[in-house]
């Protein structure tokens, strides 16, 4: 991978972060799910080149700008995402003690 295709992979991966932020601010979780895997197959192309070329000293700091920026675009993510993760698995939870409850105290068909 050259200089000019990491640095444009490593926009791609800011520009897909933003629109994952945009999609997870909007609630459109298919959305934000679709994005996601569209973000790991371009970090993965970055994985896939074991050594990143040498870059010079202004492509460096853009590149490390670009991270900056992706971070911040994952922690706003995970902002939203978290809490409402957390009411989900509450009321996955409330939904199984519920079941089990039923369950166990379902009158025994005698035929």
């Amino acid at each position: 991978m050259d200089n000019a295709h990491t640095i444009i992979t490593y926009n791609a991966i800011l520009a897909t972060t933003g629109k994952m932020l945009t999609a997870a601010q909007n609630s459109e979780w298919d959305q934000l799910v679709s994005l996601e895997q569209e973000c790991r197959k371009l970090t993965d192309s970055l994985k896939k080149n074991d050594t990143e070329p040498l870059l010079d000293q202004e492509l460096q700091q853009k590149k490390v700008k670009i991270i900056h920026q992706i971070l911040d675009n994952d922690a706003q993510i995970r902002a939203i995402i978290e809490p409402w993760m957390a009411r989900l698995q509450d009321m996955l939870s409330a939904n199984k003690r519920t079941r089990n409850l039923q369950q166990t105290y379902q009158p025994v068909n005698n035929v």
